[in-house]
């Protein structure tokens, strides 16, 4: 048993190194082991599976300082391919690959998955209202700040969409090869630098 065990983690190993193109053997051996001591977690729903929202949240924030909640759960579900409320070793190492060292082509498809909250291939106006709403600080009325973000929403569509109030990939795409500055307009969802 133990030796199946092994020869197991051996193959995860190796499918890893294949489809985690941004790390080597000794990059993937390493997130296996955190991803392993992080679901071995008493706290963690999914103990010895996978890592749970909380768990994962709680680790983007300690170590790359997220700490917006709606972007933190967008994180979650883009990492989660499989839509199962876990994430498995293979969608944490995969989902890092691209976090950490992707290409602009990856992260590009990465932060749209991220910013379009409702999956239907757009982001519209409302998804971006709510993205906003949450990344800038509460001014002393709340209504200022409502209207601070419609007029940046408005400002947005301007710029990125083909003037059908609703961003595609194509039109995201676009702007950010234009303008990198723009890959996180609607939120921090990758590492800084550091």
């Amino acid at each position: 048993a133990a030796m199946s065990k092994r020869r197991q983690q051996q193959q995860l190993l190796d499918s890893l190194t294949r489809s985690a193109k941004h790390f080597n053997k000794g990059e993937v051996e390493c997130l296996v082991k955190l991803f392993n001591r992080l679901a071995a977690e008493p706290s963690n729903h999914f103990v010895n599976v996978g890592l749970d929202r909380n768990v994962f949240k709680d680790v983007m924030h300690r170590t790359f300082g997220m700490t917006d909640d709606v972007i933190l759960d967008r994180v979650f579900r883009t990492f989660d391919k499989d839509n199962n409320n876990c994430i498995s070793a293979v969608e944490w190492v995969e989902g890092l690959s691209v976090f950490l060292r992707g290409t602009l082509e990856e992260k590009i498809k990465y932060c749209f998955q991220v910013y379009d909250l409702n999956g239907d291939g757009y982001i519209s106006r409302d998804e971006m209202f709510q993205l906003l709403k949450y990344c800038l600080p509460k001014q002393p009325s709340e209504e200022d700040t409502d209207e601070g973000i419609k007029d940046l929403v408005d400002i947005a569509l301007k710029k990125m969409a083909n003037h059908d109030g609703k961003i595609s990939f194509m039109d995201f795409e676009t702007t950010v090869r234009d303008d990198y500055l723009l890959l996180e307009a609607f939120g921090p969802c990758l590492p800084d630098i550091k």
